[in-house]
């Protein structure tokens, strides 16, 4: 934890492009990273899921573990977004969905509902959302009789998607890019979201991509993900080979900073592999490994970081919570 904190101090507060703000830049860009972890349960970095506010418009990028909990500690009321996006159906992106749906259509500060919950991903999504609202369909009728609550609002609005432009309002346009997580594992999605001249991509579950490359040349943000592990664990069981082949390594993840040439870049999903035994590659190797093949803005992504684009800058912060009165 020690050494996480210290690398993000390191090649954290990054102001790319330090020009005197304009009067006409307006913080009305920004991503969130709601969760930044993996599979395993870690306090310290909570399920994989990366909230976009741009132009009013509140998009989540899937819905990990302790999504709800996580919005909330920044007060985002997860009862009003615009839309949850998923890359993928792995468990790790889709288990705080549930959480999500419901707990947006009860009553409270976090922001009510009252229209269905909107959700978009690839093929599958539409029958896991089916399978879901069975699952809690006991639920929903008890509450819809017992406290009168609308039925309607605790609806699901699905739509499947596939690579090219899934949203375009209002000046906000969003495009599904495929990415490549594995042979067996399809269709996984990347995203870019334009605004105003800005830009971001996310990049999802993904190894080396030109595909992604293509989409985020000169992109202003670039959040991707990012997987390492030491020898010895490599070595132990073919396993922990196999998981990591279907991520992208720091060197690899340098190649496509490189390539790309964002004003920033940003880890997240940190698939850092252990077996309990021998510990996790830590953040600030990863970065080090990262800088043989890219020298340019590059920053550890840490649960509820924001990162504000504007015309002049992109700046990362992390979040630091409020003492308690």
């Amino acid at each position: 934890m020690k050494s996480l904190f210290w690398a993000l101090v390191l090649t954290l507060l990054v102001s790319v492009n330090p020009l005197a703000a304009k009067a006409e830049d307006k913080p009305d860009f920004e991503v969130i990273l709601v969760g930044t972890g993996t599979p395993p349960p870690l306090m310290h970095r909570f399920g994989p899921a990366t909230l976009v506010r741009v132009a009013g418009k509140t998009f989540l990028i899937d819905a990990g573990r302790g999504a709800t909990q996580m919005m909330w500690r920044k007060k985002i009321p997860f009862g009003k977004l615009t839309s949850l996006i998923l890359t993928h159906l792995h468990s790790d992106h889709v288990v705080g969905i549930p959480d999500l749906w419901l707990t947006g259509w009860l009553r409270g500060p976090y922001g009510r509902r009252d229209t269905p919950f909107p959700i978009m991903g690839p093929k599958g999504t539409a029958d896991m959302m089916g399978f879901m609202q069975k699952a809690y369909a006991w639920d929903v009728n008890t509450r819809v009789e017992d406290q009168k609550m609308s039925r309607e609002a605790a609806g699901v609005a699905v739509k499947e998607i596939a690579a090219g432009v899934i949203y375009d309002e209002d000046g906000v346009k969003i495009t599904a890019f495929d990415t490549d997580h594995g042979e067996l594992i399809k269709p996984t999605l990347g995203y870019r979201f334009d605004y105003d001249g800005r830009s971001v991509v996310i990049s999802g579950d993904t190894k080396y991509s030109e595909n992604l490359i293509a989409h985020a040349k000169d992109v202003d943000l670039l959040v991707h993900s990012i997987g390492a592990a030491k020898k010895e664990l490599l070595e132990a069981a073919p396993i922990w080979k196999l998981i990591l082949a279907h991520h992208i390594e720091p060197e690899d993840a340098g190649r496509v900073f490189a390539a790309t040439k964002p004003r920033l870049a940003v880890y997240t999903h940190v698939v850092a592999l252990t077996n309990g035994k021998i510990k996790p590659v830590s953040a600030k190797t990863i970065l080090e490994r990262t800088r043989t093949t890219y020298k340019g803005p590059l920053v550890m992504g840490q649960d509820l970081m924001s990162i504000t684009i504007t015309k002049a800058t992109v700046k990362a912060e992390p979040f630091v919570a409020k003492k308690k009165k």
